[in-house]
């Protein structure tokens, strides 16, 4: 049997959306004493970046400086994302809690909205005399018509916040092609630039990285947390035309034998579907495909500037680097494109942490471990203190020996239907099994052997020789999900009015 959370609660509501506001309660995070001995962290976050790299085993991505961040870290080879969809995922990620214990659960919301007392993760650091600065995006930001603002940003959580905008936000998308015209965000879009790195936004974003590094090591009387969130690969796949270069169109992969696989498929696990996906010819696949591998290499190349510049200046041996993206995406797998869906492609994400002293070099840990699981490790690594309502596991014994199985497995969910009316699904992922049901199984089960099926194709949910594993599955998911809720049991509302920000009594 699994692992299982301590149960804190007998009974909950499973329902997503019809719930009464609830306050989630933080107690005040004492403030620690700065200390120039303490780590510095570099969080750098890809956005809609699968794990299409190098170091992850992809025969064709060309991402040289993730991979050698992963020789010099714990590379995390089943971690996964809490909700697939960039909002409620990076509200989860930088403030500990799962999506229904946050209450963000779509995009363009904050976090303040729903418990405005949380503590964020940049915030705790703050607080503990660090200096905390954001580049680019952390928190949810319209792709691309909020680049070069705050987006949907938190001001309580960083001291300094640049916002560059590029050529590719600011010249070029005219030029840019879309299944939907002048549709670039959500919609399948690329672009092979004519203009340099340097005049793109990911490239002004690691340039604003490396002033920023000169500024902290010149002056060392606070260690930072300096969060830099890269663009790319999200759409539109705008990059530099030599990155498509190393991408012939005609030697991009297309996934084969859709029909078949979707045949003992639920609806609701094909719910991300989007009908302008039918517009698709395997040539416009194709040039899809390599216009996002041509964004990876160039976001990766934008990495090597920064990790470049942390060793120039003396900083590494000091400096936690954190590497991963808000969730995955899908790239034709199941007749799906892009994110929202809980099948592998979609949920699971690159994740490298490199702690000098206190990771492996080059270690690879198998056992599955959620982005949740980032704020207890870092403020444990660096003796910040953090809310008691946060709801990870700490990666400290897992970085030290990769073959530590930690909590064993990993959970997400996401939603069908729409706020207020919809349902939820919920996946389990263990070292070889992912299993998930959609509205407690009422609309569906998947069960998936990743020993013999890795991509996921064969349904095992109603095979009867699996009925009893099925059943602990659904059992475990069952406990599980009911503890992503906070202590109420209830997912809390967005409240009216804004939030006055407030550093130290949010």
């Amino acid at each position: 049997m699994l692992q299982r959370l301590p149960r804190h609660r007998t009974t909950v509501s499973f329902a997503c959306f019809a719930i009464a506001a609830a306050h989630v309660t933080t107690a005040l995070l004492p403030r620690v004493d700065a200390a120039e001995s303490r780590p510095n962290v570099l969080f750098i976050v890809s956005d809609d970046l699968n794990n299409s790299l190098g170091c992850y085993g992809h025969p064709q991505v060309k991402s040289p400086n993730i991979d050698r961040l992963a020789d010099r870290g714990v590379r995390f080879e089943r971690s996964y994302c809490q909700f697939p969809l960039c909002g409620p995922s990076r509200n989860s990620m930088l403030t500990g809690l799962y999506p229904n214990s946050t209450g963000i659960l779509q995009n363009s919301q904050i976090f303040r909205q729903t418990i405005p007392q949380q503590i964020s993760l940049p915030q705790a650091f703050r607080r503990a005399g660090y200096f905390a600065a954001r580049i680019g995006k952390l928190y949810h930001y319209n792709v691309p018509k909020s680049v070069g603002t705050n987006g949907h940003d938190d001001p309580g959580s960083w001291e300094l916040e640049l916002n560059p905008a590029g050529c590719d936000r600011l010249l070029e998308e005219p030029d840019i092609f879309s299944l939907r015209k002048d549709s670039f965000g959500g919609t399948l879009s690329w672009y092979a630039s004519p203009r340099g790195d340097l005049l793109h936004t990911d490239g002004m974003l690691a340039s604003d990285a490396e002033w920023v590094l000169e500024r902290c090591a010149r002056d060392k009387s606070r260690p930072f947390f300096l969060a830099v969130g890269f663009y790319r690969p999200h759409t539109p796949y705008v990059a530099p035309a030599h990155y498509f270069d190393g991408y012939p169109k005609q030697e991009m992969p297309l996934v084969q034998g859709v029909e078949e696989d979707l045949k003992d498929l639920p609806a609701d696990a094909l719910g991300s579907h989007k009908r302008e996906h039918e517009l698709l010819t395997d040539d416009l696949r194709q040039q899809a495909i390599q216009a996002y591998f041509a964004s990876i290499t160039f976001m990766d190349a934008q990495v090597g500037r920064v990790l470049n510049k942390l060793d120039e200046l003396g900083l590494a041996e000091n400096t936690i680097v954190v590497f991963t993206s808000d969730h995955g995406y899908h790239l034709g797998e199941h007749g799906l494109w892009q994110k929202m869906s809980l099948f592998e492609e979609s949920a699971r994400v690159p994740l490298i942490i490199a702690a000098p002293g206190a990771s492996k070099n080059g270690g690879v840990a198998a056992t599955p471990v959620g982005l949740i699981d980032l704020y207890p490790t870092l403020t444990k690594l660096c003796g910040v203190a953090a809310p008691v309502n946060i709801q990870g596991q700490d990666l400290r014994p897992i970085l030290s020996d990769p073959t530590e199985v930690g909590r064993g497995w990993a959970i997400s969910q996401v939603t069908r239907g729409g706020r207020g009316k919809g349902t939820c699904g919920f996946t389990l992922r263990t070292p070889r099994w992912r299993y998930t049901q959609w509205d407690q199984g009422r609309r569906g089960r998947e069960l998936y052997d990743h020993e013999n099926d890795p991509l996921e194709q064969t349904n095992l949910a109603d095979v009867a020789e699996h009925a009893k594993r099925v059943a602990e599955f659904s059992e475990t998911l069952q406990e599980a999900a009911a503890d992503t809720l906070p202590e109420s049991g209830e997912i809390p509302t967005i409240r009216d009015g804004v939030w006055a920000p407030n550093l130290t009594d949010p």
